[in-house]
């Protein structure tokens, strides 16, 4: 199957929500590719700018999720998470990534509308989907600290000021959390929906429940963004074969069954936000 536009993902993956699934080594790109595959869902591969940070630069990892993607018997998308820069979201758009997401919430409002305002005029120019995000005001410990709400009246002001594609809202959810135990204000969640004419999209919901995930996405929730999960899987993985097996050098020994743990981690989320379809097992609830 060939790419397809994150905005048909959202569509396709309605009245659940589309699952968006970091990745970091080519393990979790393989993965989550199988696993949608498996679920016969849709699902996003993202690449954040802190693992391209990690990689030295945006290129090979990207070439790969793009060809991954448009291998894939399953519909998938590539995009760009978490950018601060313009220049990454250049050479992402140059690269044929079709969605990014600008993160200004470090800024103060009026800098994160000016500047996610031009970068998405550019995109839109370009045919590429843009994701925002409104921080805390003043950014200053950022959008997603469980503390933290965005007030539905900003929103729809920034919304209509930058002509986003689709914004990240800050509802009790916090990023890299290793329990699962985040409290979502589900009615802030459905007066934003009912506000916003875009996709809402949740980041840090590796500390969200199962239930609270299903809630969520029944209260208006489109886009869920799940990374941390997804480590904590191939982390434990890897451990315990090295830990069965001591003396493993060949990394294909381990990070194979690393692979394989990350993609059943990717089918749970995937019928998890899926309506009607069933769930693996209490224990990852």
């Amino acid at each position: 199957m060939t790419l397809v536009p994150l905005p048909e993902l959202l569509a396709a993956a309605a009245p659940g929500g589309l699952g968006a699934f970091n990745v970091i080594t080519l393990e979790h790109a393989q993965a989550i590719a199988a696993a949608a595959e498996s679920a016969n869902r849709p699902a996003v591969l993202q690449i954040s700018e802190n693992t391209v940070r990690y990689h030295r630069g945006l290129k090979p990892l990207a070439h790969a999720c793009l060809h991954l993607a448009a291998d894939s018997a399953a519909a998938l998308a590539v995009h760009l998470d978490h950018a601060t820069s313009r220049e990454l979201i250049t050479q992402a758009v140059e690269l044929g990534i079709t969605s990014v997401m600008y993160d200004g919430s470090a800024l103060d409002y009026t800098a994160n509308v000016e500047v996610t305002a031009a970068i998405t005029r550019w995109c839109h120019d370009r045919g590429v989907h843009v994701e925002a995000e409104l921080g805390a005001i003043g950014g200053k410990d950022g959008a997603h600290t469980p503390g933290v709400r965005t007030d539905p009246g900003e929103a729809v002001a920034f919304v209509s000021s930058t002509r986003v594609d689709a914004l990240a809202v800050a509802v009790g959810s916090a990023h890299a959390m290793r329990t699962r135990d985040a409290v979502l204000d589900t009615e802030l969640i459905a007066a934003l929906a009912a506000k916003l004419p875009v996709p809402l999209v949740l980041h840090g919901s590796s500390g969200v429940s199962d239930a609270g995930l299903r809630a969520a996405v029944r209260h208006g929730m489109a886009k869920i963004n799940i990374a941390t999960r997804l480590n904590i899987a191939l982390a434990e993985s890897v451990r315990s074969t090295l830990a069965t097996h001591p003396d493993l050098s060949d990394p294909r020994r381990y990070l194979g069954p690393g692979r394989i743990a990350i993609q059943h981690e990717v089918e749970h989320y995937l019928r998890v936000l899926s309506p009607g379809r069933g769930i693996p097992g209490p224990a990852q609830a």
